[in-house]
């Protein structure tokens, strides 16, 4: 019996997919279970529509990302820490402080997980971090470091 899954299966297969199956297994576990509903014409038919549905909103994610990677890399962030003698930093800046600046001053919501630092920030000056909004799109941000009066 071919069967499409609603869930992923074990050693089956994952959500989508169709599979050939025993029919006892089908009727006493798959079916009952909810994991999975007989391959049919209308139940293809609702598959390929979902399908399809879900590759227009995955496109519909990518070009909202690769837009949002275009405004975030023609703009800045200006950030200010305390500075001591000689110029020595206290403190750094975090990925937590960039993502409340760049909602505060850009009003754009990024979430500080997508921040990818590669340490913290400890110098004054500019530097360029990258912001990871898709899998397919990093976006390049501009952060100002100065000295708090």
């Amino acid at each position: 019996m071919k069967v499409i899954l609603l869930q992923d299966v074990k050693s089956l297969g994952k959500k989508g997919e169709i599979v050939n199956v025993n029919d006892g297994y089908a009727r006493n576990f798959i079916l009952p279970k909810k994991l999975g509903v007989e391959a049919t014409g209308k139940n293809l038919n609702d598959l390929k529509l979902q399908k399809n549905n879900e590759k227009k909103v995955a496109q519909e994610n990518l070009e909202a990302a690769r837009k949002l990677a275009e405004e975030l890399s023609a703009g800045k962030v200006e950030l200010s820490i305390k500075v001591g003698e000689g110029g020595r930093t206290f403190g750094s800046v975090s990925s937590k402080e960039i993502a409340a600046a760049v909602k505060n001053q850009m009003k754009f919501d990024v979430d500080k997980k997508k921040i990818q630092l590669k340490e913290a920030i400890k110098s004054l000056g500019t530097h360029m971090v990258a912001v990871k909004l898709h899998p397919e799109v990093t976006a390049e941000l501009k952060v100002v470091v100065k000295e708090e009066a």
